[in-house]
């Protein structure tokens, strides 16, 4: 009988102890594993945020526009390589609820800004050049089942034509997927003087404006000459990076890194008490049986590790039970989450974070069981009654 044989006798000696144990360790790396994927997610907006792209807005919120004029001012600021414009347009598609993330940008400029934008060539080229194209992420095009060559009205609750219809036809003659698993495919994109020369009221206003600047060390210069040039204008702006904004978003939300530490925190500091307890407990049992082991030939030192690798494996099952059904949880939700947390999945590096932390929790716990079995005394434990 070698070792292994022994430390798997000895882990489901008592099977229901066992079985609690691990899933007690299952439920912590199940919500790690599940946690840290939506953290990853929310942040991809963040870290995906290219170093030499800026966002201009209204000083006052995005909820306030800018007049289409600053968007020349702009493209003349030295450093500048690039300039886009971007309104929202909102709309919805034959129901209220099923709104769609629309944008109306300048094509050109647009794809110029945003080189992460993947698509045929052909495509690339309708949306350059037809007026009324729309843009569609793959992620879109899934739910809705559109394709190339479709003629599709989004209908708004915010802008009207001039002919006071709020229904908009477009030719869906591109569809977009991205550079990265993470980047986010639900928006669709529309030609900005389409829609302009349709409005019956703001027109020549913008959103925002992107910018993207020749090197990103001059980011912060090139922020401060924007927003100084419109220091004493009616709609004065504010510029940050892209990776500013997106991070400003998500502490909306909340910080979720800072959450995830207390919640992990908490679950892994009450399952180890749990479980190291109960280890001691479980080798407090069995102190005459390391002594005949000992009388048997057995050194203390193998005992040591045939006890801490009990442990780890104890840790090890449970972990690995509960990251893999994390992973089956989010594959599950993930079609539904896909147009706003696009890569919903257990990643090959939050895995290896949670095998690390699996093999540092059974030592953590299993540590001193160990030292205990080691230090056993066979006159003392044979000649207890």
């Amino acid at each position: 009988m070698n070792d292994f044989t022994l430390i798997r006798k000895n882990l489901f000696r008592k099977k229901m102890r066992a079985i609690l144990l691990i899933f007690s360790i299952m439920i912590a790396f199940f919500i790690f594993s599940a946690i840290g994927s939506f953290n990853r997610v929310l942040n991809a907006g963040v870290e995906l945020a290219a170093a030499d792209r800026l966002l201009t807005m209204n000083s006052t919120g995005f909820t306030q526009s800018l007049p289409y004029a600053y968007w020349g001012r702009v493209q003349g600021v030295e450093g500048v390589r690039n300039a886009s414009i971007m309104n929202w347009f909102g709309g919805y598609y034959q129901e209220p609820i099923q709104v769609v993330q629309s944008f109306a940008v300048d094509p050109e400029t647009f794809l110029a800004a945003y080189p992460e934008f993947l698509m045929p060539d052909d495509q690339r080229e309708a949306f350059l050049t037809q007026r009324d194209c729309l843009l569609v992420g793959q992620t879109l095009a899934t739910k809705y089942g559109w394709s190339v060559g479709d003629r599709v009205p989004l209908l708004s609750n915010i802008w009207q034509k001039t002919d006071g219809s709020s229904s908009w036809d477009f030719d869906i003659c591109a569809i977009y997927t991205g550079s990265e698993p993470e980047m986010a495919t639900a928006a669709a994109y529309l030609n900005y003087e389409y829609y302009n020369e349709a409005l019956a009221f703001n027109k020549d206003r913008v959103g925002m404006i992107v910018v993207n600047t020749t090197d990103s060390m001059l980011n912060d210069q090139i922020a401060n000459e924007i927003d100084d040039m419109f220091a004493n204008s009616a709609a004065q702006t504010n510029t940050a990076t892209e990776a500013a904004f997106s991070q400003a978003f998500i502490n909306q939300i909340g910080n979720i890194g800072l959450i995830l530490i207390y919640v992990i925190g908490a679950a892994f500091g009450i399952i180890l008490l749990i479980v190291g307890t109960s280890l001691v407990l479980a080798i407090s049992e069995r102190t005459k049986e390391f002594a005949v082991m000992k009388t048997l030939g057995f050194p203390g030192q193998r005992i040591f590790r045939m006890v801490l690798v009990e442990s780890v494996l104890l840790s090890l099952v449970g972990g690995l039970v509960g990251v893999g059904l994390a992973a089956l949880v989010l594959q599950v939700m993930a079609p539904q989450l896909a147009s706003v947390m696009p890569g919903l999945v257990v990643t090959p590096g939050i895995f290896g974070v949670a095998l690390a932390l699996m093999i540092g929790f059974g030592v953590v716990t299993g540590i001193a069981p160990a030292m205990n079995a080691h230090r056993v005394r066979i006159v003392d434990a044979l000649g207890k009654q």
